[in-house]
């Protein structure tokens, strides 16, 4: 079982993005995204501060985001990378059978990577994960390779916007077309 004092932190900085940039498309009216608690139960907690110091996961968590952009629902996870190998052990089943069944709700999942050593954010669309994780299931690669993936979806800087995804959104709508 996962901590949460050992992993809790892993990413925060990448959500932390995040969080600002849907604030700023809140903001803008473009869009309303919630970040997903992911539930816990308190195992220590240090009775001065007041705060939680070792917790368990209670439940698998789906996603990270879920909201709506222009009435399209939207859900996502952030993940980052620190090589351009990203191993599909850093996601796991039960997020990919839930984004299976959100996007047959008519909704769009997707994940935002995070390639920190090259300084790129990335749109992986759920189709093409799930093409990775095919890939994956049937005895292949149990990663993929930036270079595998399409450049499209490479997130461009852009002033004001920390994680500029919608566009991205925007060409995976029309790329499903």
């Amino acid at each position: 079982m996962a901590t949460w004092n050992s992993r809790g932190l892993r990413g925060s900085t990448l959500e932390d993005l995040i969080n600002r940039t849907n604030e700023k498309y809140l903001e803008n009216g473009l869009a309303l995204i919630q970040k997903v608690p992911t539930p816990i139960t308190p195992i220590n907690i240090d009775k001065e501060s007041r705060h939680i110091t070792l917790a368990y996961f209670d439940q698998k968590s789906t996603v990270d985001y879920i909201g709506v952009v222009q009435g399209i629902p939207v859900c996502f996870d952030a993940k980052e990378c620190a090589a351009d190998t990203f191993a599909l052990q850093n996601i796991h089943e039960h997020q990919v059978k839930f984004m299976g069944m959100f996007e047959k709700q008519k909704g769009i999942a997707f994940f935002l990577i995070y390639y920190t050593h090259r300084d790129i954010f990335y749109y992986l669309p759920y189709e093409m994960l799930r093409f990775f994780w095919d890939r994956a299931m049937e005895g292949g690669r149990k990663s993929f390779r930036f270079e595998e993936l399409n450049p499209a979806y490479v997130l461009p800087k852009k002033h004001g916007v920390l994680v500029p995804y919608l566009d991205a959104l925007q060409r995976d709508l029309e790329d499903r077309e």
